[in-house]
């Protein structure tokens, strides 16, 4: 038998561990200086610490120094950083990445899950906490899955006797998810109902299966067999977009209503945050013990990440059309203002207010610096900046400050939950306009675009779609995009589950490394492309297949000769 076991590059050090008890005395993680045994499980005191730590298994706007998946995931085409982000691999890496973290986690979890069930704890509560224990062991497997395709399903901790587990094969992504479908329900049945936003609750169990099962039911109808390594599935993809559409209606038909302020999700503190009536779960920060820097990234000396050409381009008119079908002047063209500086403020005074939420009514770059409410002058990477996780009313030395950031961060909130709602239904062919009223038509009120049916909607023929799918599924897309524009990565998972991944590639795509036209402006950015700044460095990001998974670590591969390397990677 080896003496060194492997598990997502959890190490399990020699033939004398036997559990939870031997990995937290190595690890000192997830239980800190505590016995696990039946006793520590039964202080509920205990298990609400253990549980609590994984709410760190949120990014959010991450903490201290460290970046979150808010406005730091570039690998899209909405943002084109100074670098321009290539794919996240180009060679299959020796060890570690999230198949590390998600294993580690799991191991949190499992621990958590089996400790309780062995606890005296009230036979009452335990169905909560291995509810919430089950919730993020279906949200961790979903990221496994996302990456990797096929992984190691976990039903209960690992023991070195666990050879099948630690020797065996991948297990079908599919049946992974049937089992993450299980968590999840049964997460819904057993935690219970709360209103605090920065909690465990039955609605946050609802978000993240409105989530997990709207991913699972477009990858399942959209996926291919040479570029994913399974046909499409449309009884299992109406299945899991039913799941979505079920669990999402709860949320809406529940005590939530949209802020009317767009950026109030995305930068208030943690009282506001809070109280906003739209947020299911924040993430709260506080000046004292708990910060973050998304903020001073997007107003400091450091060149903010600018929004794309292609991002800029995808916000409607005010008109509701696009930019290949309005009426409307479409010219991009900034002009210098009475200060000197590069405004494009009347263009966005008729587009979608989104827009003007989310970036700035200057272009700036260096050459052609500017100040955003006090801040020092700032640059861009092209031309456009980033505004909506500011908050300008903050003292600028707490805003510009790296890792004194103290904004709070939404996880789970209802524009998201909206977007998923009504994409769900448009997939499955249900979509109707009382639908649209209880969604995408709030997200449109509230960004000063006229209101919409699902007759008008297949009307708006946009040119630019060409990606094979409806005038409707395109349009509630777009809307998707643009509500939910730099967070938690959303849009790179999309491309995935869309099967647009190739939509990355800007030698076919130009438009995604391309920023601000600044024909009119009195100083030139040093790179251009025709009129429009360019982010090009020398770097072209070219789409292979491979690159719809990630691969999997030598590591993992060398000590189980049962586990086999993704497509695409192999030999590499």
């Amino acid at each position: 038998m080896k003496t060194k076991y492997l598990i997502g590059g959890l190490v399990l050090v020699s033939t004398a561990l036997a559990g939870c008890d031997d990995f937290i005395n190595d690890n000192r993680s997830p239980i800190t200086q505590e016995e696990n045994s039946p006793t520590f499980w039964s202080a509920e005191t205990n298990v609400i610490q253990e549980c609590d730590r994984m709410k760190n298994f949120f990014d959010g706007y991450g903490y201290g120094g460290t970046t979150g998946t808010f406005y730091f995931s570039q690998l899209s085409d909405d943002q084109a950083g100074n670098a321009f982000k290539d794919w996240t691999f180009k060679n299959v890496p020796a060890s570690g990445g999230y198949w590390t973290t998600g294993y580690k986690n799991l191991r949190h979890i499992m621990c958590i899950i089996d400790g309780v069930r062995g606890s005296y704890l009230d036979e009452k509560l335990k169905p909560k906490y291995e509810g919430i224990a089950r919730l993020m062991r279906a949200y961790v497997f979903t990221e496994l899955v996302k990456r990797y395709g096929d992984v190691t399903w976990l039903e209960k901790t690992v023991q070195v006797s666990s050879e099948n587990i630690l020797y065996g094969p991948r297990t079908s992504r599919d049946l992974v998810m049937d089992s993450v479908l299980r968590d999840l329900d049964y997460a819904v049945a057993t935690i219970p109902a709360s209103t605090a936003k920065d909690d465990w609750s039955r609605d946050l169990a609802l978000a993240i299966k409105s989530d997990i099962c709207l991913y699972e039911g477009t990858f399942c109808r959209y996926r291919t067999m040479a570029e994913n390594g399974a046909a499409p599935n449309e009884e299992r993809a109406k299945k899991f977009l039913q799941e979505c559409a079920n669990a999402s209606k709860q949320i809406i038909d529940g005590n939530y209503t949209l802020s009317e302020d767009y950026r109030a999700a995305y930068n208030s503190v943690r009282a506001d945050a809070l109280k906003n009536p739209e947020i299911i779960l924040t993430r709260t920060y506080d000046p004292v013990n708990s910060m973050h820097s998304t903020v001073s990234y997007t107003c400091s000396s450091t060149a903010v990440a600018g929004l794309s050409k292609d991002a800029f381009d995808a916000f409607l008119f005010s008109d509701g059309l696009p930019k290949g079908l309005t009426s409307m002047n479409t010219s991009d063209e900034g002009e210098v203002d009475a200060e000197g500086n590069y405004s494009i403020a009347k263009l966005l005074e008729v587009r979608d207010a989104r827009l003007s939420s989310i970036t700035d009514p200057i272009v700036y770059y260096k050459g052609m610096t500017w100040s955003r409410a006090g801040a020092m002058q700032m640059t861009s990477s092209t031309g456009y900046g980033v505004s909506k996780f500011d908050n300008i009313t903050l003292p600028v030395s707490d805003r510009q400050n790296s890792a004194k950031n103290y904004t709070s961060c939404p996880l789970y909130y209802l524009s998201l939950i909206y977007c998923n709602y009504a994409e769900a239904k448009a997939e499955l062919g249900t979509l109707s306009d009382a639908d649209l009223n209880e969604t995408l038509n709030k997200l449109y009120k509230r960004a000063n675009l006229p209101m919409q049916t699902v007759a008008g909607l297949s009307s708006i023929a946009d040119p630019a779609n060409k990606w094979g799918v409806s005038n409707l599924i395109w349009e509630v897309r777009r809307c998707r995009r643009c509500e939910l524009m730099m967070d938690k990565d959303y849009r790179y998972w999309d491309l995935i589950r869309w099967h647009q991944l190739d939509k990355l590639d800007n030698t076919k795509y130009p438009d995604i490394a391309l920023g601000a036209n600044v024909k009119n402006a009195p100083v030139k950015p040093t790179l251009m492309s025709g009129d429009y700044f360019s982010t090009y460095f020398g770097l072209n990001r070219i789409f292979e297949a491979r690159h719809y998974l990630y691969p999997i670590p030598t590591e993992q591969l060398n000590l189980n000769p049962n586990m086999t390397q993704n497509d695409g990677w192999k030999g590499l």
